[in-house]
């Protein structure tokens, strides 16, 4: 693989200018993306570019700097090599070195899907057509990329490890009037999403949201789906599940206590889909279960944080793990039967007031056109409560509760006895995304994971739909 021929390269340019007491690791990373963008129901956008990237970290005379380049050729890598050891000389002190990666077996590559790493842009533009005859005339937009990465990495201390991965991705909405739909989905072949099902889907949310109705803020019971459970899944990642951050007490988690639900189980699985065996620094990657049945039981480490908490690295280093921290990208909350719980939810209901109920009318949202058959499993224990599609716009305000204040998005309905009865305008919530996971606080968890992307290349989060006791919504569409 030439990427490994390059990483070892930058080692013997560090041995030589440097002295062989200097540490050194490289990484050298390839990625070839494509993306093929719509928008008003045409493609106005197919790009693709194809690059690789050198990154090299060393620690000399006690101090460490990083530098990186694209050029391959020996004047490039020479010159990366040289402005790395004189950024070193200019560095401080830094005496928290974890020191280097030992030779270490490194997990096999999953098998790569070729058809995905080279699609065509007609395969990309085959996809997007049909998410737009299927959504039926309504005014769609969105993207269809496919990504190929190789890379490699080398060390001073003997250590190297290749690896290869594909990944394909799809996200699209569908609108009418003021009222959104959206379909998304990540995957590690191409031929995997069809764009006639999605564009359906967005579609037919879409039209279920028409004629929305506004009701009051409060606690609702609620039913979101695996796109909004993905942001929660992505907030907990990075502000909670971070060992730097977990080092310096500004996490909830607190290992080997139950902070969770007994039915959620939160796994930080790389090598499930599109991602390299290894990280940064040349660690083996594997699944980390991060919550087992309800118990925190893990952290996401780097060497450096690793070596401050005194624990071996766990797989995640990462350009600036240094500042923020190391960070789960690939979390999974893993599928489990949905539980029955008997009588009246012990959550308050926002709106409980006769009074407050809209009748259904024109615009009633049919549960079929609403959810699919996973979603309506988990609606149909709902007495009176919400159906989430979708949050954005979420922002930390308290990060040690990792309190969260955000908005719905593409599509909220009113569920009453089990059934979306009608489209509801959005609402700003604030909620302690943990507190919302605690135990007694999960009802249900749907049988079938989706797999969402992330705009981070690399990063997905996949779960279930799920049903949850309790969540605070602040604000109507009013303010």
């Amino acid at each position: 693989m030439r990427e490994l021929d390059v990483a070892g390269q930058v080692v013997e340019l560090v041995r030589r200018l440097a002295g062989p007491d200097a540490q050194a690791e490289v990484t050298v990373a390839r990625a070839d993306l494509a993306l093929t963008r719509f928008a008003n129901s045409f493609i106005h956008q197919n790009v693709a570019e194809s690059g690789t990237a050198v990154r090299l970290r060393l620690h000399v005379d006690g101090r460490t700097a990083a530098g990186s380049g694209s050029l391959l050729d020996p004047d490039g890598l020479t010159a990366l090599v040289e402005r790395a050891l004189a950024a070193a000389r200019l560095a401080p002190p830094d005496p928290a070195w974890p020191g280097l990666t030992p030779p270490s077996p490194v997990p096999p590559d999953a098998v790569l899907d070729e058809a995905t790493a080279y699609a065509s842009p007609d395969e990309r533009t085959a996809r997007v057509r049909a998410f737009v005859d299927a959504a039926g005339g309504l005014e769609t937009a969105g993207y269809c990329r496919t990504a190929y990465r190789s890379g490699a990495f080398a060390n001073s201390a003997g250590h190297s490890a290749v690896g290869r991965t594909a990944e394909a991705a799809m996200d699209g909405i569908a609108r009418t009037g003021g009222a959104d739909g959206v379909a998304r989905r990540c995957a590690d072949r191409l031929g995997e999403l069809d764009g006639a099902v999605l564009g359906a889907r967005a579609a037919a949310k879409a039209r279920a949201a028409a004629d929305p109705v506004e009701l009051p803020p409060g606690r609702y019971e609620v039913v979101l789906e695996p796109a909004a459970v993905a942001d929660l899944l992505q907030n907990l990642a990075w502000f909670g599940f971070n060992g730097k951050r977990y080092a310096e007490r500004q996490s909830f988690a607190e290992l080997g206590v139950v902070q969770f639900d007994p039915s959620v189980t939160l796994v930080d699985d790389p090598l499930h889909a599109s991602a390299l065996p290894y990280d940064l620094e040349g660690s083996p990657r594997h699944a980390l279960t991060l919550v087992d049945a309800g118990t925190t039981t893990a952290v996401a480490h780097d060497r450096r944080s690793g070596a401050e908490a005194g624990v071996a690295s766990t797989g995640h280093g990462m350009p600036g793990a240094s500042t923020f921290g190391p960070i789960p990208h690939n979390l999974r909350l893993l599928p489990a039967a949905a539980r029955t719980v008997g009588g009246d939810s012990p959550a308050s209901v926002g709106g409980t007031a006769d009074g407050d109920r809209p009748a259904p009318g024109p615009g009633a949202a049919p549960g079929g056109a609403v959810a699919d058959a996973d979603t309506s499993a988990l609606v149909a224990g709902v007495e009176r409560g919400l159906l989430v599609s979708d949050f954005w716009y979420t922002r930390v305000l308290d990060p040690k509760r990792l309190v969260i204040t955000g908005l719905t998005r593409n599509g909220v309905w009113l569920v009453e006895d089990g059934v979306p009865t009608r489209a509801v305008r959005d609402f700003r919530f604030t909620e302690s995304y943990p507190l919302a996971l605690g135990p007694g606080r999960v009802l249900g968890l749907g049988r079938q994971p989706v797999r969402q992307p992330d705009r981070v290349d690399g990063s997905w989060w996949e779960a279930p739909p799920l049903r949850l006791t309790s969540w605070n919504f602040t604000g109507g569409a009013s303010g």
